[in-house]
């Protein structure tokens, strides 16, 4: 189930809804909290019904390792208690391993050996690189002593709340659980619920409208990359790719945020204008935000040394990345591609200590060609099939030749990136309009006609990108 489905929106959410609040109006809080955990299990298991079991394990596991690790927290413990962690820890990544990892070691194995191991069919189950991370910052934060002994039930809340159970924003137990204990946020908020429905209807127009369309074609080409492509047909699909990308991922940040405010809980924000940045360490601090923090608290400042020569900014900023490449997908394409936006911020930083600085425009259009480019070698499948796409990228003779025109791009397609990109580059952010948001007829107009024109066209969404994640 997906947020931008009918049944999402008009049987799911609706039962969930009512359903919480009316037992919180009747103070069966504890029995609210039990429906929204249940309501989350049955949205997960819809996902992916045959990883269930092993989903309530790994968090039934995780809570009890973590409640170990807290009780041990008296400072005499510390090699029981790093053993716990360690165990835990590893049980996690071994978990993360064997869905996402397998058949790319088998692969790489066969090649350097020679051998004829078999690729195993292994499904990846959704939300599983998102909740192993928020799982490890929990044990680890516990064996430092950050955390309590947190009820079952708000625990389980911070892991399975569905609004970011399946792609995020990922949350921290500090920041969720605080409110899932605030008897405050139990009562039905007219004014959250408001702000939440709005945030909802930009994030299913970002999806459904433009997203889409968007990489439905793009995927298309990368699928299938056609031998020798043309100058126009490599940039078009590498900026449709780029673009969908931020909508598809916002658009979906947007809905879960806006969710999390009807049920008065406050998601953190993962996008701020992304496309707007002038170098690549200011793009990665507005880009999955997030993950970001969650890469930055638990991978740099683990490998970040002052004074130290060999952990200064720069290792553990390429340190950083190549988890987060590695992260991203099983494959070499996403490691290069890690270590190459490693890179770039090492670049950006670089210029910042020695006080140089493009001018703005030019540092913009830097960046942005930078994203473009990389975006090419995160979706593509093979090195092999991103340099097609980067020799096509400098094909300039296919211009002179073709022109701009790309056969399979209409008026409809033009139209699409064009407005993508203009809201990409000039226009406010969905935080921004949040903010300004007032419950007025021109405010609830603007929304009802960007639910509206999702629904018309709900019919041919798609899966979220990061649901191959």
């Amino acid at each position: 189930m997906i947020f931008s489905s009918y049944g999402f929106m008009f049987l799911f959410l609706p039962i969930v809804f009512i359903g919480y609040f009316l037992l919180n109006r009747i103070a069966y809080i504890y029995a609210a909290k039990l429906w929204l955990i249940l309501a989350s299990f049955i949205f997960y298991a819809l996902g992916s019904p045959s990883f269930f079991p092993v989903f309530l394990a790994c968090i039934v596991g995780n809570y009890i390792f973590g409640s170990i690790l807290s009780n041990l927290y008296t400072g005499t413990e510390k090699r029981q208690r790093k053993a716990v962690l360690t165990i835990g820890i590893l049980a996690n990544v071994a978990l993360l391993g064997y869905y996402k990892y397998t058949n790319f070691f088998i692969t790489n194995i066969n090649g350097i050996a020679h051998t004829d191991i078999s690729l195993q069919h292994i499904v990846l189950p959704i939300g599983i690189s998102f909740f192993t991370f928020q799982l490890i910052a929990f044990l680890v934060d516990s064996y430092s002593g950050f955390t309590k002994s947190y009820s079952i039930l708000d625990y389980l809340l911070f892991i399975t709340f569905f609004p970011q159970l399946i792609v995020g924003p990922i949350v921290h137990h500090r920041e969720m659980v605080l409110q899932f204990e605030d008897v405050s946020n139990t009562r039905l908020n007219w004014d959250n619920l408001a702000v939440g429905l709005f945030l909802f209807s930009i994030g299913c127009a970002k999806k459904i409208l433009v997203a889409d369309p968007l990489t439905t074609h793009a995927q298309t080409f990368f699928n299938a990359i056609p031998d020798n492509p043309g100058f126009s047909e490599s940039w078009w699909c590498a900026i449709e790719y780029t673009v969908s990308y931020y909508f598809d991922l916002s658009g979906y940040a947007d809905m879960a945020i806006g969710l999390g405010k009807m049920f008065n809980i406050t998601i953190p924000e993962n996008f701020n204008s992304p496309y707007q940045a002038r170098n690549f360490q200011d793009y990665w601090q507005r880009w999955h935000i997030t993950l970001s923090r969650f890469l930055g608290d638990y991978i740099f400042r683990k490998v970040y040394c002052k004074g130290s020569p060999y952990r200064n900014y720069y290792t553990a900023t390429m340190v950083t990345f190549l988890v987060s490449g590695f992260w991203h997908g099983a494959g070499w394409t996403f490691i290069l591609w890690g270590l190459v936006n490693g890179f770039f911020v090492c670049t950006a930083s670089w210029m910042k200590r020695k006080h140089k600085r493009f001018p703005f425009v030019i540092a913009f259009v830097l960046t942005m060609l930078g994203v473009i480019v990389l975006r090419v070698l995160f979706v593509s499948a093979t090195f092999a099939d991103a340099w097609q796409v980067y020799q096509g990228m400098i094909h300039v003779t296919s211009l002179l030749e073709q022109g701009f025109l790309v056969p399979s791009i209409g008026p409809k397609l033009i139209i699409t990136l064009s407005i993508g990109l203009l809201l990409c580059w000039f226009m406010p952010n969905s935080r921004c309009l949040a903010t300004k948001f007032r419950i007025s007829w021109i405010w609830l107009l603007f929304a009802g006609i960007l639910i509206g024109l999702s629904l018309l066209r709900m019919n041919n969404g798609a899966v979220f990108l990061y649901f191959q994640f």
